[in-house]
């Protein structure tokens, strides 16, 4: 009739570990629940982050390297440059279409107006380097109303980043005295003979304390610019600094060509 107290003493203790187990499973399920979780934000941050680079490296492309296709053509065929503005927006329409592809053809789309803008001046105008900024800045409407739209953002972005380093581009041209070497250097450009007189004149502006200092000046603002735009997680932003930064990659391509000329 009487209970044995080491037998209670046992039973209490099995069911103490009985309880404790069945407390820690929910917790062991939860954690190991909680790692592919864990592991699948990692991924998707990873893709994220993946995404914004190619973007960027993408921009910095269509800045760059598409200048010296575009320069000699639309020196020879002004015309036909100006008719590839329509090839590059059927490109950009047929991306757009695709939701893999949309953020590709948002950001052909801004490169179509970058190329329309620049065919227009360096085929007829390019003798006139005051009418350089207006003319680039003819698509500025149509790429601040694409900043307000999900399926241009990327490419007015683009539009505005890479007229924002050819602004900053033309203002040093300005501040150094250079606009009368352009336009000299655009009457000679087919007589390397002629040119590289104007070239050497322009350069010996370069390089003196005013010009290295401006230089070293309008560089550090495009490259604080296009930093600060990349730190945000929208893609036209990086697609802003990708233009943007883009401009220093061609400005020293240029300055590199008319040395060794």
């Amino acid at each position: 009739m009487f209970l044995n107290p080491d037998k209670v003493e046992l039973e209490e203790r099995t069911l103490a570990r009985s309880t404790s187990t069945v407390q820690a499973l929910p917790l062991t399920v939860k954690v190991t629940s909680a790692f592919p979780q864990y592991l699948s934000q990692y991924l998707l941050a990873a893709a994220s982050l993946l995404q914004h680079w190619r973007v960027w490296f993408a921009a910095l492309f269509l800045v760059s390297v598409p200048v010296f296709f575009e320069a000699p053509l639309v020196r020879y065929a002004p015309w036909l440059s100006l008719i590839c503005t329509v090839g590059w927006l059927a490109i950009a329409k047929h991306l757009r279409e695709e939701p893999k592809t949309k953020t590709w053809g948002s950001l052909v789309w801004g490169f179509s107006l970058t190329w329309l803008c620049g065919s227009l001046y360096w085929g007829w105008l390019r003798w006139e380097p005051a009418y350089h900024v207006p003319v680039e800045a003819l698509a500025l409407p149509w790429a601040i109303w694409a900043t307000r739209q999900d399926t241009y953002r990327v490419g007015g972005w683009f539009y505005i980043g890479s007229l924002l380093g050819t602004a900053i581009t033309d203002l040093y041209f300005y501040i150094t005295h250079l606009f009368p070497h352009w336009q000299a250097l655009m009457q000679v450009e087919s007589d390397l003979r002629l040119a590289q007189p104007i070239l050497k004149n322009a350069l010996a502006l370069v390089e003196t304390p005013w010009g290295m200092t401006w230089a070293c000046i309008l560089a550090a603002l495009l490259l604080v610019t296009g930093n600060r735009a990349m730190r945000s997680p929208q893609l036209g932003y990086w697609a802003f600094g990708g233009a943007v930064l883009g401009t220093i990659f061609v400005d020293l391509i240029f300055f590199i060509v008319a040395i060794i000329n």
